[in-house]
């Protein structure tokens, strides 16, 4: 409440990836309240990093991202692509909730770590103490998880008091992706979608470089209604090279600076 901009920041960012979130989520019939995570987690910022090195919205460190199957290398950080770490959340999510049997102890483990929650529920179960998320002793970072996922969802149910200004999001998807790629600059790709690149990046914040190896990335993700003309653009260039970059090998007793 004390927040009115930051908030409206928040669900500005969130407009481009809530679709595509709410609907993996319906799949697989799993509580919507979940969309609304990477609003504690990052901010819905695709590019947030943290000190223990967690990274995209939904906050991977580099084990548990690699335990569920996002890629991490040099050109390409699959914890920060959208499609791919909201399908990997998601799975752990489910996992966690298959663990427990019980949806804020699922949280807690995902926010703390689902050993720690583990050894917390024994040791209450050794006591003869009641082992839900209320009664757990834990850090105050995991206190506060749930009641700041209720908080968001009590803004969103009614957002007029607290001047936040939640306009509709259309019921279709915000973006598509490109499958078929070659190597191309990141600018480039950006202009032949005749959209600024930060917007390109926000889409695509998985690529670490600024080219896309079609070798190492899955896909380009892009606003519905910019497909058509990024391929009429990209026909336009016919078999031209989409890359300005070149890699050079240093020789023997070169240094960086020469």
């Amino acid at each position: 409440a004390a927040s009115p901009e930051y908030l409206q920041r928040i669900f500005d960012r969130s407009r481009l990836y809530l679709y595509h979130i709410v609907e993996e989520i319906e799949k697989r019939g799993l509580p919507t309240e979940l969309a609304l995570l990477p609003m504690i987690e990052s901010a819905f910022n695709p590019m947030a990093y943290s000190r223990a090195h967690a990274s995209g919205i939904w906050q991977f460190i580099p084990g548990t991202g690699k335990r569920f199957e996002l890629e991490q290398n040099w050109w390409y950080d699959a914890r920060r692509d959208i499609v791919d770490s909201t399908t990997a959340a998601l799975d752990y999510l489910t996992a966690l909730y298959e663990m427990h049997g019980d949806w804020h102890l699922a949280l807690a483990s995902y926010n703390w770590g689902e050993n720690a929650v583990k050894k917390a529920v024994a040791k209450n179960r050794a006591a003869k103490k009641k082992t839900d998320y209320a009664s757990l002793r834990m850090p105050r970072e995991t206190q506060h998880y749930i009641p700041k996922l209720q908080a968001l969802k009590n803004i969103i149910a009614d957002p007029a008091p607290f001047g936040v200004d939640l306009g509709p999001i259309p019921n279709q998807p915000y973006f598509a992706t490109i499958t078929k790629l070659r190597d191309i600059d990141v600018q480039l790709a950006a202009r032949l979608a005749e959209m600024p690149v930060a917007e390109f990046i926000a889409l695509n914040p998985g690529f670490s470089r600024p080219v896309i190896r079609a070798s190492v990335t899955p896909r380009i993700v892009l606003p519905a209604d910019k497909v058509d003309v990024f391929h009429e653009n990209l026909t336009r260039l016919g078999e031209k090279s989409l890359v300005s970059w070149k890699t050079y090998h240093a020789k023997p007793k070169e240094t960086f600076e020469s």
